[in-house]
């Protein structure tokens, strides 16, 4: 395995891993099965990054179904406005509509 240094190039850099968890080789490590700050995706028949993934989506439309997905479940009205502020990209970047 390369190591950090080298590959990233940075003379300071430590690995927030633990030496166990660096052992760990990397394919058996499956991180669909794995939610850090709460458990709002795990209960979904498809997960967002399945969907986005499979549908080559790019970044603002991910954010969307993202946030439409799990609003419900994790921050409500908070989540709607955060998916239509990715929809305002969306028209300004690719549509170049201003508001």
């Amino acid at each position: 395995m390369t190591d950090y240094m080298d590959y990233y190039g940075y003379m300071d850099y430590k690995s927030p891993m633990t030496e166990e968890e660096q052992s760990i080789p990397v394919e058996t490590i499956d991180p669909i099965n794995e939610q850090h700050g709460g458990d709002h995706y795990k209960v979904m028949s498809i997960q967002p990054i399945d969907y986005i993934t499979a549908n080559g989506m790019g970044f603002c439309e991910g954010n969307v179904i993202k946030y439409i997905t799990r609003h419900h479940n994790k921050n409500g009205a908070e989540d709607i406005r955060k998916a239509m502020h990715y929809c305002e990209f969306i028209l300004k970047y690719q549509y170049g509509v201003d508001k």
